[in-house]
């Protein structure tokens, strides 16, 4: 038997079907914490993605997440988006009653001061700044190791309550980023269930506009996924339910995802005015009011915004002026984002030299980034450029891109 338990903690083997229930049960965990895929069936309530009704159900639904995908249990990195939970979200949230509070915090005996917050809240704005320059697949399994790790125990801890509501708020920034992070690698289902636990540790955070942004990180996923009317009804919520502590940055944010939703759709106008609105916003902030993460939120990201929203609905050349002011030049990953929305949107006008120009560029600038979703820009792109006809432009930008890792694997990405 040290033999066999030897073999499963070198990794060399797994637990079957006799041992590994014994295991779980042993050690009071669920086959999906372990990672043990062939016992899938065990837990279905990990992959159900529903709203936690209370802070226990969220604690230990985000601790199963984290330890789930800690051990890579491949049927919930695999999973999709369900878009029931995005109408569920939303509605919970907002008709939600006042915050709630464990009702017997200190289980696990660790006492939490506003120190460790601090600690959790640095340690996760170290790890944004490595997903914003390297992707989301840089160092998402490590973020989600400190989660598992470091943070799980503190949930459970003993605190006061002013304590506990920025602890929880805290979490669900850190979450927050895990779910960005899956959404960059597209583990779109994991994602969701992130976004969704890191929604309710904002409402017991009694962080409303941390909340809203949530639901515009929501929104925005939705959109990449084709679920337009989903989409916007989450950028809509986003607004309502913040309007009595908005900011004009987080206004402007929620327009601007209510207007990339509906460029999608096709309504042309009803995208120009959500556009007009969060140019009106952002007009009107003042940064010393604003949360400290949402200062990002510019004019270059704006920009970058309505060069997406004029692509879609087939304005190329407003897309390209869009483009042009998108460049934030400290945001590697948006810049790339935008570099391509300018390569695309030169391609759709005609403008193939340009286009392919431009691309060159966005390649240079991504060889550092590991992230899907910058492999899916690509993709599309390539998709672009084969409906602009063969050229020597074309032919010299292929020799050239065929270098790129990011390029190959958007081919892969374009022949599935």
């Amino acid at each position: 038997m040290k033999r066999r338990i030897a073999s499963w903690e070198n990794g060399h083997s797994i637990p079957d079907e006799f041992y590994g229930p014994l295991i779980c049960e042993a050690l009071g965990v669920s086959a999906a914490e372990l990672g043990l895929n062939h016992l899938a069936g065990q837990d279905a309530r990990l992959l159900d993605a529903h709203y936690p009704p209370t802070p226990e159900d969220a604690f230990r639904a985000v601790g199963m997440l984290w330890r789930a995908d800690l051990n890579g249990y491949e049927p919930l990195i695999l999973s999709e988006a369900q878009l029931p939970t995005w109408n569920e979200a939303s509605l919970r949230w907002l008709v939600a009653p006042e915050p709630s509070f464990p009702s017997r915090p200190g289980s696990d005996n660790v006492q939490v001061g506003l120190a460790d917050v601090a600690m959790v809240k640095s340690t996760a704005d170290v790890f944004a700044q490595f997903d914003d320059r390297f992707g989301g697949e840089h160092a998402r399994q490590a973020v989600v190791q400190y989660l598992s790790r470091d943070v799980a125990p503190l949930l459970t801890g003993t605190y006061t309550e002013g304590v506990g509501r920025a602890l929880f708020s805290t979490v669900a920034e850190a979450t927050l980023l895990a779910g960005w992070m899956s959404y960059d690698a597209c583990h779109h289902g994991l994602a969701q269930r992130y976004f969704l636990q890191a929604l309710r540790l904002a409402q017991d955070g009694d962080d409303r506009r941390l909340a809203g942004s949530i639901l515009s990180a929501m929104s925005h996923q939705a959109t990449f996924l084709g679920n337009f009317i989903e989409a916007a009804t989450l950028a809509r919520a986003a607004r309502m339910g913040i309007s009595r502590v908005a900011t004009p940055t987080l206004m402007a944010q929620f327009h601007a995802m209510e207007a990339r939703a509906l460029a999608r759709t096709g309504d042309t106008r009803a995208c120009e005015l959500a556009l007009a609105e969060a140019t009106k916003a952002l007009e009107s902030r003042n940064s010393g009011e604003e949360p400290e993460w949402i200062t990002y939120f510019d004019e270059a990201e704006l920009a970058a915004e309505a060069a997406h929203c004029f692509r879609d609905v087939n304005r190329a050349r407003q897309a390209v002026g869009h483009a042009q002011n998108a460049m934030s030049g400290s945001h590697v990953r948006s810049d790339f984002f935008a570099t391509m929305v300018l390569a695309d949107a030169h391609a759709r006008a005609g403008e193939v030299e340009e286009a392919c120009q431009v691309a060159m560029g966005a390649l240079d600038l991504g060889e550092q980034l590991k992230s899907s979703r910058c492999v899916s820009y690509l993709a599309e792109f390539r998709q672009s450029l084969a409906a602009a006809g063969d050229s020597a432009a074309v032919r010299d930008f292929h020799a050239q891109a065929e270098e790129h890792r990011l390029w190959a694997a958007a081919a892969g990405q374009v022949a599935q």
